[in-house]
């Protein structure tokens, strides 16, 4: 443990990630009213909620501070934390930057989906989860540790490579097909397990989450106002996939009511034809910011 033991005092350490997760959780935090102010070297802003202490870290950095103790609470991908082996309690999976980590070659190294020959050598930044892989598939590999750039190593100075990968773009430009996925992964919130047992830090971590969900939650959902005439009223609620229930609030003259519902955005295609058909008329679709319930 350092000297600087965040046990020792009742500020939340936060991790937040420099790099590809950087875009995706700096906006994540400004949804959710967080504001960040940095200073000259930009690694360690000033965060505007109340105990919170933030230094800005590469990934698998914060994975091994959030084991020792010196970070509280971070946001990593789960493929570090597998990687490193390390026993963290997972609070959010944001679904941020998505990636694949799968084993990749060129077609001249594959027989009908697998390795053509034993005793191959494998290039990889996971080596702890290529070595599981090996074992799991009874292949007879070996693997030589790579430091980015990890596609270009076939065939001359390795066989075959696990990295991660989004689209798969990087590699078929590499002349590489994929022939296995090892697991997925996402840009994740993470706790020490030692930082929840302190009552103090454990509230702020819990507001913290809340704070995060909201924003997560919002964007996947609209909100959709839509006047109803009071004869098809119940047609029209009997469709809508709300949180609980609708607000419903009565038209001026009598003309109706006015109803309104936080629905998941992806059923909005449908339901708007399926609104119209039982009567539905000026329907209005809105952006929500945070949804806390």
């Amino acid at each position: 443990m350092s000297s600087a033991d965040p046990a020792r005092n009742g500020f939340v350490h936060l991790a937040l990630p420099k790099g590809r997760m950087e875009e995706g959780v700096m906006r994540l935090l400004g949804d959710a009213g967080i504001r960040l102010t940095f200073d000259r070297r930009g690694y360690r802003p000033t965060i505007s909620l109340d105990g919170f202490e933030t230094k800005i870290l590469k990934p698998q950095n914060i994975v091994e501070m959030l084991h020792m103790g010196s970070r509280d609470l971070g946001f990593a991908g789960a493929d570090w934390v597998a990687e490193k082996g390390v026993d963290l309690v997972e609070l959010v999976d944001t679904g941020l930057d998505p990636v694949r980590i799968v084993a990749a070659a060129g077609p001249e190294f594959l027989d009908g989906g697998r390795p053509r020959h034993a005793g191959f050598l494998v290039a990889t930044e996971y080596e702890r989860i290529t070595r599981s892989w090996l074992e799991q598939r009874g292949y007879d590999g070996r693997v030589v540790r790579s430091y980015g750039a990890t596609e270009v190593f076939p065939p001359e100075d390795a066989d075959c490579i696990v990295d991660n990968t989004a689209t798969g773009a990087t590699l078929k430009a590499n002349g590489l097909l994929i022939f296995d996925e090892l697991m997925r992964s996402s840009t994740r919130l993470f706790a020490c397990p030692r930082s929840l047992d302190d009552p103090e830090k454990r509230a702020r971590i819990e507001h913290f989450v809340l704070l995060v969900r909201s924003v997560l939650d919002a964007r996947k959902r609209v909100m959709l106002e839509v006047n109803v005439p009071g004869d098809r009223l119940e047609a029209v609620v009997a469709i809508l996939p709300c949180m609980r229930e609708p607000t419903i609030a009565p038209l001026h003259h009598d003309a109706g009511f006015a109803v309104k519902a936080a629905v998941p955005r992806t059923d909005l295609p449908e339901l708007i034809r399926a609104i119209k058909e039982r009567g539905g008329t000026d329907i209005v679709v809105s952006g929500i910011a945070q949804i806390v319930p």
